[in-house]
């Protein structure tokens, strides 16, 4: 069974910088697109970034409200894909996921992916 454990979360004022940290387990991850999405207070979970296997160097795609700001990277060895957030802005308030799903393409829908971590809470606030 594939565990997804979110951190780096945390309280950041507008122009920072987090890094967030997405440790997978339970599977040979191999062939495995990881994604990131949000969830603000009282609205929808939306795509943030994804990237393919071997997520070391693998493709990558991004919101267009992150892109040029957000990057997604990933260490193979330690089963760990990246988040990489800078010039952050209050709109990026939101509880970040980290999503996982056996395939070769990226995907950006909520509905795609099979496993879901439980979340982290960024506040971008001043």
């Amino acid at each position: 069974q594939v565990q997804l454990v979110e951190s780096g979360g945390g309280s950041v004022q507008p122009g920072g910088s987090l890094r967030l940290s997405c440790a997978a387990s339970g599977r040979t991850f191999s062939s495995y697109v990881m994604g990131w999405f949000r969830q603000a207070p009282g609205k929808d979970r939306e795509f943030v970034a994804a990237i393919t296997w071997s997520w070391s160097r693998g493709n990558t795609l991004y919101a267009d409200s992150v892109q040029g700001r957000f990057t997604i990277s990933g260490d193979n060895a330690k089963n760990t894909v990246y988040l990489q957030m800078n010039s952050l802005k209050p709109e990026d308030t939101a509880v970040y996921y980290c999503a996982a799903k056996r395939t070769r393409g990226l995907l950006t829908t909520v509905t795609s992916y099979d496993d879901w971590g439980q979340g982290t809470q960024v506040t971008v606030s001043s």
